[in-house]
């Protein structure tokens, strides 16, 4: 069954603030020196981010950021879709100088309850190919990570530079419909062509890369601003003259296809985007507070560490050195994880226990080598001891410290595997971002406009778990 979007959106706000909350203590603490403090501000930035993310999703927007090549008519599409020439057009090369947004309010008509849509937001962008053109392709990227959906302006032949942009805005994993504009002029175009088109390009130049037709969900025809048509004007006095006639926009296949996917998946989108960059965040955060704790941390671990060697050393028995050595262990990681204000979560515990095993695994090598030297380790080095004072004791010492250096290096294994775990697990925990954000995938149906965007964020989200 699934989740209203009332609900969803409530899910997504109380993993952020749970994220807010979970670095209030590192916030608190003071800071010895000015290395710290920066690290300290970074983390406070971080967390303000985390904030004003979970704020943004009291009024949900859906964004939809409009690119292409100059000269395609992206302006004039969004122009038309608001039915309003709110944005600048015109022949000349590269208008539209920085991104600009447009919210657009369908009419009643079209989609009855205006209350079952989010807020539409459309984000026209400059041309890829512009002048400065690297400058401009990083904000292009910022934009199409920040956005919830990417339409694609092309019109006529497509050509290398809009193959080699559809497969950089691929990366961005966002839904992406491919606006074929000016269908007026290029009357014999159909989708399918297009497609063909992109997949010829991809097999000429780029099969070590991605198909970018596999990035597109979708193919619209449309004529955003048709070419005026000559028209005969009789007059009533005789008068025959010929004036250019503005033909109205050709926009009812993207109009549909915008507001199906968003009566059908905008809330899931918004709230899997606003997860992604909250995932981002939290991982930034969590590196920082494991870095801002760094020589706590190490000393923390270099103590537990040279207690289970020392206990391990004087210790006889070895089912107890097991034993002990196991526990020590467990008490160092739920330490660490207090110190760095970090969840011990069900994805980095299953890794972990595979460490504190291989620890005590070592232990056991230490164990069963030493025995097999001196029959039964240290028990057989102490009992010969009292019979040769010198041979003896010098066993007993080698046993010793064959054992103590094989713990005190497991528990150190264990402590550096516990702060990578815990920096890349704090997202998995109960109503982490990481948890939430497959929950919500799987409730999008395999029929979806959006089931590809499903299909890369679980692979993903599998490739995270299981590093």
């Amino acid at each position: 069954m699934s989740t209203s979007a009332p609900n969803r959106f409530q899910q997504v706000r109380q993993a952020l603030r749970q994220s807010v909350q979970r670095y209030a203590p590192t916030l608190q603490r003071s800071q010895p020196n000015a290395d710290r403090q920066s690290q300290k501000a970074a983390v406070q930035d971080g967390v303000s981010a985390l904030g004003a993310l979970e704020a943004r999703l009291a009024k949900p927007v859906l964004r939809i950021a409009v690119f292409g090549l100059v000269s395609r008519g992206k302006s004039a599409v969004i122009n038309a879709l608001v039915g309003e020439d709110i944005l600048p057009t015109g022949p000349l090369h590269g208008v539209t100088r920085w991104p600009r947004s447009v919210y657009w309010r369908p009419p009643i008509e079209a989609v009855h309850d205006v209350d079952e849509l989010p807020q539409i937001e459309l984000i026209d962008t400059p041309g890829l190919d512009e002048v400065d053109g690297e400058a401009r392709g990083a904000m292009a990227q910022e934009v199409a990570y920040q956005a919830d959906m990417i339409l694609f302006v092309v019109a006529g032949d497509i050509t290398r530079t809009e193959y080699d942009a559809l497969v950089t805005l691929q990366a961005a994993k966002k839904p992406l419909l491919l606006v074929f504009n000016k269908i007026d002029l290029f009357p014999d175009t159909d989708r399918q062509a297009i497609y063909d088109v992109l997949t010829n390009l991809w097999k000429s130049t780029h099969r070590d890369r991605p198909n970018a037709a596999l990035a597109v969900d979708d193919v619209v025809m449309i004529a955003a601003a048709p070419t005026p048509m000559q028209v005969r004007v009789e007059w009533p006095d005789g008068k025959i003259t010929h004036e250019w006639e503005k033909l109205p926009p050709q926009m009812d296949s993207l109009k549909q296809a915008l507001l199906t996917i968003a009566r059908q998946d905008g809330t899931t989108l918004i709230a899997l985007n606003a997860l992604r960059e909250a995932d981002s965040l939290e991982t930034d955060i969590a590196r920082r507070a494991i870095a801002l704790h760094h020589e706590d941390a190490e000393a923390l671990i270099w103590k537990f560490a040279k207690y289970k060697s020392l206990a391990v050393a004087l210790n006889p028995i070895a089912i107890l050195d097991l034993a002990g050595g196991f526990i020590t262990d467990l008490v160092m990681i739920r330490a660490l994880a207090k110190l760095y204000g970090l969840p011990i979560t069900q994805h980095e515990a299953k890794k972990l226990w595979q460490a504190i095993a291989k620890s005590s695994g070592t232990l056991l090598a230490s164990e069963i080598g030493t025995g097999l030297l001196l029959g039964t380790g240290k028990g057989a080095a102490a009992v010969w001891s009292m019979f040769d004072s010198a041979g003896g004791f010098s066993a007993l010492l080698s046993v010793m410290a064959a054992q103590a250096g094989a713990s005190g290096y497991g528990t150190y294994a264990v402590g550096k595997a516990t702060q990578v775990y815990l920096e890349q697990g704090c997202t998995w925990g109960p109503n982490g971002v990481k948890a939430v954000m497959k929950d919500i995938l799987s409730q999008i149906d395999s029929d979806s406009t959006v089931s590809r965007l499903r299909q890369e964020l679980e692979a993903q989200l599998l490739a995270s778990s299981s590093k």
